[in-house]
């Protein structure tokens, strides 16, 4: 018995050690996510164009992949498909984040970086009832309720204060949110791996950078400097592309899926934080009293029961 308790105490250092690793490595994707929301912010400011940024978000990461790729096979596509490759780069690649990208040129930080990671929660629980025929307890639909609350604080500044251009950046981060979620369904319907497919879109968007090239963005680039280009290509296409895809899987090996899928929720609160700290954008009263009741929405909304 003695023996037993003994091997019982042992075994739990390792396993809290591994707990608090999932947590880092989950807070840390979700401080790359929100870095490259913030780095879209400025880029946008200094004169970087959505497709601008768009070409540093998967260029080197697609050449980062594309020896793994082509080791797994592109006749089906790394074992996803090419049907589904394409599906899955249309609502979670790069059109997504270029209709992303361009919404920030009509509202502040504080709406995108709340209203998309929002509309991605509720278009999620919404498919997973429709598509994945899963139970949604409770507490989970109000969590939507209180998300979807959150979100007309927020939608309340743009009708009020802001005018028509901002209603319409607000409805782009809708989609945009909505395109994630249909994309996130997809990969758990289909059950294909979340980095082989952050991987294989990365390496399909390298088809258009030859377009980008013609269109004369290499000379827009040139012209905006050395250190922001090197910024934009850290924080979009390391941090918030392949760093954060890293370490949100090994959240999710550590954790396991429904604990990780927590951790993003601090996205938006990160994202504010960053952007007050960095960029001089403070967030208004009324987004921080949406971003307070939608982070209460998201803490019911992964609950389980």
């Amino acid at each position: 018995m003695s023996e037993r308790k003994a091997g019982a105490r042992t075994a739990a250092p390792p396993d809290t050690k591994t707990i608090l690793l999932g947590v880092a490595c989950g807070l840390g994707a979700a401080l790359c996510w929100a870095l490259g929301f913030v780095a879209t912010r400025h880029g946008l400011r200094v004169g970087f164009t959505p497709v601008d940024l768009l070409m540093h978000r998967f260029l080197w990461s697609g050449i980062a992949f594309l020896p793994l790729v082509v080791r797994a096979g592109l006749r089906d596509l790394c074992g996803i498909g090419w049907g589904r490759g394409m599906a899955l780069m249309l609502l979670g690649g790069p059109v997504m984040s270029l209709i992303s990208y361009a919404g920030f040129m009509f509202v502040p930080l504080g709406h995108g970086s709340v209203i998309q990671p929002s509309c991605a929660t509720l278009g999620g629980l919404f498919l997973a009832v429709v598509l994945l025929k899963e139970a949604i307890s409770l507490s989970r639909i109000a969590g939507a309720v209180i998300i979807v609350v959150g979100l007309a604080v927020i939608g309340s500044e743009s009708i009020g204060h802001m005018g028509t251009s901002a209603v319409m950046g607000d409805l782009i981060f809708v989609m945009t949110g909505l395109m994630f979620a249909g994309f996130a369904t997809l990969v758990r319907y289909w059950r294909v791996s979340a980095f082989s497919v952050a991987t294989v879109i990365s390496v399909l968007s390298l088809a258009l950078f030859p377009l980008y090239a013609a269109s004369g963005g290499l000379a827009r680039d040139a012209a905006i400097g050395l250190n922001e280009n090197a910024l934009q290509a850290v924080a979009q296409g390391i941090l918030a592309g392949p760093v954060a895809m890293y370490l949100f899987a090994r959240s999710i090996q550590h954790l396991g899926v429904a604990r990780a899928a927590v951790l993003p929720a601090t996205v938006p609160a990160l994202t504010l934080l960053l952007g007050w700290l960095l960029i001089g954008e403070p967030p208004t009263t009324l987004q921080v009293a949406g971003l307070v009741t939608v982070l209460a929405g998201f803490y019911l909304a992964q609950r389980q029961g």
